[in-house]
């Protein structure tokens, strides 16, 4: 395949999937004259802080997504006319190592798209160009990188890989003076979060400890937000757009929060992060990539393997049964951790 021209990465999920992402479209970017990326309504804010792109196309996929839309003869007819004008010369289609890219590579065909690469484990008949197999236990991340670097893509030299977003601004008139921690409570999927009263009683326990705390989280989780910060932290409960979020976590001294978008966004702007990781998926596909890093949570719990959105065993112990006496030590440790020579190593405790 000959470099140059026009590149469209596709990668249709949630935002801290597009952040994921990130390194693949760098390295498609820096053999690209110009270079796009399709995604979801819920990935496009993210997608507005990579950088390396020059355009970015939104489609409600029907296939993808808890609330998938129904399939639209009108909407399909609409992206075809987006793609085939842009006159792409290649695409990657990114997906999880459960998904299948074959949907996206039939309509990028229907478009016109010469030349489509992605990893897929079904029998892709025409649809692709290069059909790739992912390294076993591959996390999402360095999967996403791998099929660029199959199709000739590679980042460019001085680039680490690592996650990253354009610069946020500061944000001090949301958070105030001091150094802070950010507790993020609310997950899109509930069961890769702490229940709102653990997460109050982590927020209490880290206050008792001497740290400031901030709470964050989207519009529709003002009553989240509120309820777990209490009277001991100060409340960011849909006060943040994503950049300014981005800014937040960027100023903190560490973030806690589950396996979500705001995990993703803490490795790009290099905040270490206690990550609460319920066993749902896999830690090594998902977890805080190339970022000093904690995970708390019981791995070998029932729920391991299931992708249950909702915890399936009562009490949801894998999360809720982290201690503060846990939560604590991982904080101190990443707070007195001394720099080691690279950034993606998980921190024992």
């Amino acid at each position: 395949m000959t470099t140059g021209g026009h590149t469209l990465v596709v990668r249709l999920d949630s935002a801290g999937d597009v952040l994921l992402a990130g390194p693949a479209i760098r390295a498609a970017a820096a053999a690209s004259a110009r270079t796009a990326l399709l995604c979801g309504p819920r990935g496009e804010a993210a997608a507005r802080l990579l950088p390396g792109l020059d355009d970015i196309l939104v489609y409600d996929a029907p296939w993808v997504g808890f609330d998938a839309p129904p399939a639209r003869r009108a909407d399909t007819d609409a992206l075809l006319d987006a793609l085939a004008a842009r006159r792409f010369d290649r695409a990657l289609i990114l997906a999880s190592y459960h998904q299948s890219p074959l949907p996206a590579a039939l309509l990028l065909k229907m478009a016109g798209v010469p030349w489509i690469a992605a990893d897929s484990e079904h029998y892709p008949g025409s649809l692709l160009d290069l059909r790739h197999h992912r390294a076993p236990h591959r996390h999402e991340a360095a999967a996403a990188l791998d099929l660029a670097e199959a199709a000739g893509l590679r980042l460019p030299p001085g680039d680490s890989g690592a996650l990253r977003v354009t610069c946020p601004a500061a944000a001090p008139h949301l958070t105030g003076p001091g150094p802070y921690l950010v507790v993020h409570p609310g997950a899109a999927v509930p069961a890769r979060a702490w229940s709102a009263p653990r997460a109050a009683r982590a927020v209490a326990a880290l206050a008792a400890a001497g740290h400031r705390v901030v709470v964050t989280g989207g519009p529709a989780e003002r009553d989240l937000t509120a309820a777990v910060a209490g009277r001991h932290a100060l409340d960011l409960g849909g006060r943040t757009t994503l950049p300014e979020l981005a800014a937040v976590i960027a100023a903190a001294r560490t973030l806690i929060t589950g396996n979500t978008g705001p995990a993703h966004l803490a490795a790009a702007v290099a905040t270490p992060l206690v990550c609460l990781f319920a066993p749902v998926v896999p830690a090594h596909r998902w977890a805080p990539y190339r970022v000093p890093h904690v995970l708390l949570g019981h791995q070998d719990a029932p729920c391991a393997g299931t992708r249950a959105r909702t915890c399936p065993v009562p009490g949801h112990p894998c999360l809720d049964s982290v201690t503060d006496a846990e939560l604590l030590t991982a904080v101190d440790t990443l707070l007195t951790r001394t720099p080691g020579p690279g950034p993606d190593q998980e921190v024992t405790v």
